[in-house]
């Protein structure tokens, strides 16, 4: 996987984690924190959330949506790298500096805000947790690849 790139679809935030994700052009990450001004951000191994523009798109197609960006509760969509194929340990550089560490892929389903609005979530099943091993000014069609 080493070596793949992609680009940075969209980089979404919100202040309070539960709550769907708002899209800005630019962010900055702070290292061993996450993104600066979202509810996620701070002392855990979920930092900074990840999800493959393709998923986002093929649930629109499957489910005749239109599902934009941050409404999966996700920080980043990223194009064009199989992201739960980047495992657990691997890392994402993102821009000149950002680099994030993979540390779940998926976690517990709940009821969440995402599932209440849109009767299907991706985070649970193919969303990458990560830590943000290296902080940086991130933005929207940054090249992202498997470092």
């Amino acid at each position: 996987m080493n070596g793949v790139r992609g680009s940075l679809h969209s980089i979404c935030i919100s202040p309070e984690r539960g709550q769907l994700k708002k899209e800005v052009l630019e962010a900055q990450v702070i290292e061993n924190k996450g993104i600066e001004n979202d509810g996620h951000a701070g002392d855990w191994g979920r930092q900074v959330t990840c999800l493959n523009y393709a998923s986002v798109q093929r649930v629109n197609q499957e489910k005749g949506m239109n599902i934009g960006p941050g409404q999966f509760a996700e920080n980043l969509l990223i194009e064009g790298i199989d992201l739960v194929k980047v495992g657990v340990g691997g890392k994402l550089k993102i821009g000149a500096d950002v680099i994030l560490q993979v540390s779940q892929i998926g976690k517990e389903d709940h009821p969440s805000v995402v599932t209440r609005t849109l009767g299907v979530t991706l985070l649970p099943y193919e969303g990458l947790f990560c830590r943000a091993v290296n902080g940086g000014l991130i933005k929207k069609g940054d090249l992202v690849e498997v470092i």
